[in-house]
């Protein structure tokens, strides 16, 4: 599978350790930037991630800023794109399985390198559950957004 994989200056180390790892797992990495510390405005790199993943580029994304607040607020205002931040691996997982969250979001001012590289691997490996109560739900989700005027 591709990753997407994307952040503002104050993520861009952690991403850049966190791309090592994800590449390592076997996974192929669409590094959408920043490529340094300078100030940069998050919205770009999660709406990059987010249009990579809902036009089908990759199967999933990650995105790292600050604290994750404003980099999910962004890449939840693409149709389509169903981000959360996730500082723990079980709302990561049952993110994926249940709601079919496709993009993560991490506050690299928040955690480390070892637990965000926990929380990518549980996201990553995660599918969603198709049980029918998760896809009602879902399709619930894709109404309200559907419905946006």
């Amino acid at each position: 599978m591709r990753v997407a994989l994307a952040s503002d200056h104050a993520g861009f180390s952690l991403k850049e350790s966190l791309k090592q790892h994800i590449l390592a797992q076997g996974f192929d990495v669409l590094d959408l930037g920043c490529l340094s510390e300078a100030p940069v405005d998050y919205p770009d790199y999660a709406q990059k991630v987010a249009d990579a993943v809902v036009d089908k580029r990759c199967g999933k994304g990650i995105v790292l800023c600050g604290s994750g607040v404003g980099a999910t607020i962004a890449a939840n205002k693409v149709k389509g794109a169903r981000a959360s931040v996730c500082h723990d691996t079980y709302s990561a997982h049952q993110g994926v399985e249940h709601d079919d969250m496709n993009i993560l979001v991490l506050g690299a001012r928040i955690i480390g390198f070892a637990l965000a590289c926990e929380i990518a691997d549980a996201f990553l490996k995660a599918r969603f559950s198709n049980e029918e109560r998760h896809v009602r739900r879902l399709n619930k989700i894709k109404a309200i957004e559907n419905s946006w005027k």
